[in-house]
């Protein structure tokens, strides 16, 4: 049996916030306008993005009510019911509590009169595209009619004013070492909010296009790398982690336990070059080349990489010409798990796809070093 992605739906919360708004739903720390702020933007390329904030810095909706949200309209657009869903599968790495999971709170949200499979996958970028396999296997083991993936994410969760302390030491060196501004000054100014949930059946739509998923593959450099990006634990000299629940609840806050932090200088040396080699072993798994690939579709964490990954393509023999990219992360911003469907879902809405076309998308996760990889063909 196959699986296509029949319908894709959106919900970012709120009207979009341009680069002179940021710090007024952010907040100011210590009451000063960021110093980095501006050097940061100008690399990170993004132009809007979406908060789950008011400008007075109150929370207007939630991780779990923005995925129903999506799931909501998701449905609407499909003539489905909420009891209809034979399984939701739910990924993000800000999830609005340890237990219970996502998934399951996002299905009480939702609401309905009948019971469903639901799963949730934590951790960072991967999440989704975790959501989206899992669903496309039920479908394809014909366990279930339909299934639903959900990614969504509540950055700003992590992006207030008072969880953060200015970091001026690195300021001189921005403008020659960009990569060295990816801590948690750089993370303020790219992550932001928003949902996406994606529609799994087991044949095409009959009056629409749809996306056949030729094939999912995700990897863990895990074995090789130590951890890069991280919340909940303090890293030590050694590259291992601790975790929150070993250290005394004093820590929690005196150390930011639970602040993201990230490796800025791990992340510049590894992150393209794990992707190139992953891209490598399955275009000779999956037998493609560039000339098989209509549209590519990588999820950045800033527009910094884009030079770096098409660099490191051409080094690789594998390059893929600019034209072919799509990307819309200026426009929607960093939303970690949830990047991957919002380039997919935009792509299904706005014309720029034809019958017969294949999509390569690629998910890097920078938390320990995963990898997704996906191709579609157009339908």
């Amino acid at each position: 049996m196959d699986a296509y992605i029949t319908k894709a739906a959106n919900f970012f919360p709120n009207a979009p916030v341009n680069n002179e708004e940021m710090e007024d739903h952010l907040g100011m720390i210590h009451g000063h306008p960021s110093r980095a702020k501006s050097l940061v933007l100008l690399r990170n390329g993004i132009q809007t993005r979406y908060y789950a904030l008011d400008k007075q810095g109150k929370v207007t909706h939630t991780n779990v009510q923005m995925a129903a949200e999506s799931v909501r309209k998701l449905l609407g657009d499909s003539h489905l019911a909420i009891d209809d869903i034979d399984v939701l599968a739910c990924g993000t790495a800000t999830p609005e509590q340890i237990m219970p999971s996502h998934g399951v709170m996002v299905h009480g949200e939702l609401g309905g009169n009948t019971t469903t499979e639901v799963v949730s996958f934590a951790g960072s970028c991967c999440a989704g595209i975790d959501a989206l396999k899992y669903a496309a296997m039920t479908v394809r083991l014909g366990d279930a009619h339909n299934a639903i993936a959900s990614a969504s994410e509540r950055m700003s969760a992590w992006m207030r004013a008072p969880y953060f302390q200015q970091e001026s030491d690195l300021l001189s060196r921005l403008n020659d070492e960009p990569i060295l501004a990816f801590d948690k000054e750089f993370l303020r100014w790219m992550l932001s909010d928003g949902a996406v949930a994606l529609l799994v059946q087991p044949k095409p739509n009959a009056d629409a296009l749809s996306l056949h998923i030729d094939w999912i593959e995700i990897t863990s450099f895990a074995n090789q790398l130590e951890t890069c990006m991280y919340a909940g634990a303090v890293k030590n000299d050694d590259g291992s982690l601790t975790g929150w629940a070993m250290l005394p609840q004093q820590e929690w806050l005196s150390n930011s336990v639970f602040a993201l932090k990230q490796d800025a200088r791990l992340l510049g040396r590894t992150i393209v070059k794990m992707g190139g080699q992953y891209l490598l072993q399955l275009s000779r798994k999956h037998h493609f080349s560039p000339d098989d690939i209509d549209w590519f579709m990588p999820h950045l964490s800033s527009m910094y990489f884009k030079d770096k990954i098409m660099q490191e393509l051409e080094k690789l023999q594998f390059p893929i010409p600019e034209q072919r990219w799509f990307v819309n992360l200026p426009k929607v911003g960093n939303i970690a798990s949830a990047s991957a469907f919002a380039m997919l879902e935009e792509a299904m809405h706005n014309g720029m796809l034809k019958r017969g076309q294949r999509i390569l998308m690629m998910i890097p996760e920078s938390a320990r070093f995963s990898y997704a990889y996906c191709m579609l063909t157009v339908c």
